[in-house]
């Protein structure tokens, strides 16, 4: 409220609204929105379950399949035949079809290859299988020079 002081004068009521403050609050709201709008989007809308799993405790000496470029199989550091992968598998983990193997391949290996290892695998009863792959940084961070990455197993 604002009013005049005069000596003799009534203080008189301004009725007037001072609107700056409220198309303050108004610009700033609408900021917020115009950069959270974009952020709320998704892509594909799927409901996700929730997980209390511990992480998988890593074997002593775990299992690696590889798969080169050239889609030649390594069981650990020996090269074997796909005909013989599912004996030689057998005889490293003695039968023990709940053991974890751990499948990794080259960038340049195509999909439906990697995918017929894993049905080779899956033929001989193992399904506990975890793919490996490269961690690397955030690309804010690779961009400033040093990259660290490691070799990491996945479920």
């Amino acid at each position: 409220m604002a009013g005049r002081i005069r000596e003799g004068d009534d203080l008189v009521e301004n009725a007037e609204i001072n609107v700056t403050p409220f198309i303050d609050v108004m610009l700033v709201l609408l900021i917020i929105f115009m950069v959270a709008a974009p952020l709320s989007t998704v892509d594909v809308a799927v409901d996700l379950p929730g997980s209390t799993a511990k992480p998988a405790e890593r074997p002593e000496e775990p299992l690696y399949l590889t798969v080169a470029p050239d889609l030649s199989l390594h069981l650990g550091e020996a090269e074997v035949a796909r005909t013989t992968l599912a004996d030689e598998i057998t005889r490293l983990t003695g039968g023990v079809r709940e053991q974890r193997i751990f499948l990794r391949a080259d960038k340049s290996v195509d999909y439906g290859a990697f995918m017929e290892v894993m049905n080779l695998l899956r033929a001989a009863g193992y399904l506990k299988i975890a793919l490996v792959g490269l961690e690397q940084l955030p690309v804010a961070e690779q961009d400033t020079g040093e990259q660290d990455r490691a070799e990491v197993p996945g479920d």
